[in-house]
């Protein structure tokens, strides 16, 4: 089995080198061995984060200019699926994802490989801060956490899911299953546009429990997406697009109450300017 670390990065140079010195601690055995490979995409640094790369023994895509999460998403299903890597593993830069939890992704997998052993057979492994409440857990912004509650009871509704964590980036994802997906949303509205698209296509989930970490309050997304309000409409815009996109493919209810065509919305306004940071 081999596996793909992707970490997306936007100035990220406070951090990055911590974060790859402990993934690299973490992996050392299975990538001496071969299993696992590293990629890093830079999506477009303005500060030292490419020429700190550079030193480390990863891959790297460099974007000339910032395109967004979705899209160091999109890059990494790409990546792995042309590489024939059996599973992908993302992870922030930001020392919000503890690499000492990559273990425990890594067994998910090999039970989701064994699934008649356990009932644990996954296409998607999500990382939640919300499944198993820890005691060291931080305390999110109000609006951040509130925007993920109603989002995520909304994916349940619609879905027929039961999700803790709409939005960790923290996931494992078995590539030959999410790389028919077709997921073209860059920013970070891409979790409302994957979850629809992989209940459509018939995909298994899994949540796990990781810490929940928050260590800048104040860190940005960038644009006007910094106003909980935009950012809660956009979210919910971009869900409902994907919904009316794969609405042969998912639960009868799965588009109630949705008026008019939210994908013709979406382009008739300017998206909200969107980072990885």
């Amino acid at each position: 089995m081999r596996t793909l670390i992707a970490i997306p990065v936007y100035n990220e140079q406070r951090r990055l080198q911590a974060v790859l010195d402990r993934v690299l601690e973490e992996t050392e055995t299975l990538r001496a061995a071969g299993e696992i490979d590293i990629l890093a995409s830079d999506d477009g640094s303005k500060d030292a984060s490419p020429t700190l790369l550079s030193h480390f023994p990863v891959e790297v895509i460099r974007h000339a200019h910032n395109r967004g999460y979705g899209r160091t998403m999109q890059d990494a299903f790409r990546w792995a699926a042309f590489d024939r890597f059996d599973w992908l593993i993302t992870m922030d830069c930001d020392e919000q994802h503890e690499p000492a939890e990559i273990p425990a992704f890594l067994e998910a997998i090999r039970q989701a490989d064994r699934p008649t052993d356990n009932g644990q057979g996954a296409d998607v492994i999500s990382g939640s801060r919300y499944l198993s409440p820890q005691d060291d857990n931080d305390s999110p912004p109000a609006d951040r956490r509130s925007i993920n509650h109603k989002i995520t009871a909304e994916l349940n509704d619609r879905l027929g899911l039961a999700l803790t964590d709409g939005f960790c980036g923290f996931k494992a994802y078995r590539v030959d299953a999410v790389a028919g997906l077709d997921l073209t949303e860059d920013g970070y509205a891409f979790p409302m546009q994957f979850w629809v698209y992989a209940v459509a296509a018939g995909l298994r989930i899994r949540e796990i429990p990781v810490r929940l970490i928050y260590n800048d309050l104040n860190r940005s997304f960038g644009g006007p997406l910094d106003d909980p309000a935009i950012r809660w409409d956009h979210y919910r815009r971009v869900m409902h697009c994907a919904l009316r996109r794969r609405r042969s493919d998912l639960p009868a209810h799965a588009l109630d109450g949705i008026a008019g065509d939210p994908c013709e919305e979406i382009r008739e306004q300017q998206t909200p300017s969107e980072q990885t940071a």
